[in-house]
């Protein structure tokens, strides 16, 4: 079963920045619209952050002007740059498609931000 892979999560103060990475499939990557998705305790996974294979960014509310995706089509990467971290980004991060592809998920990278 082939997964995404995501890295790049860690613990950082409020006010401090990340920078989170997925790897994908070529086969996979090259057609889809990525996203990053977030899943706090207790809390539904949300979609936080999207690009379509030619660049056109979209954002949730609570992330906008905060939260930058990219991505780099020729290594099948996509990428996101998180500043002005709040405690409530504290989260699991996970890369996908946008819709989802549900055999994909990846472990995710946990995003701690403490106050």
């Amino acid at each position: 079963q082939v997964q995404l892979v995501e890295s790049g999560g860690g613990w950082v103060q409020a006010g401090g920045s990340l920078r989170l990475s997925c790897a994908a499939p070529i086969s996979f990557f090259s057609i889809n619209t990525m996203g990053w998705y977030r899943q706090a305790p207790e809390k539904q996974r949300e979609l936080v952050a999207s690009i379509t294979s030619r660049g056109i960014t979209d954002y949730g509310s609570a992330v906008k002007g905060r939260f930058t995706i990219s991505r780099d089509n020729a290594k099948n990467t996509v990428a996101l740059q998180m500043n002005s971290l709040k405690p409530e980004d504290t989260a699991v991060y996970y890369c996908n498609a946008v819709p989802f592809a549900p055999r994909y998920w990846g472990q995710g990278t946990q995003v701690t931000v403490s106050s």
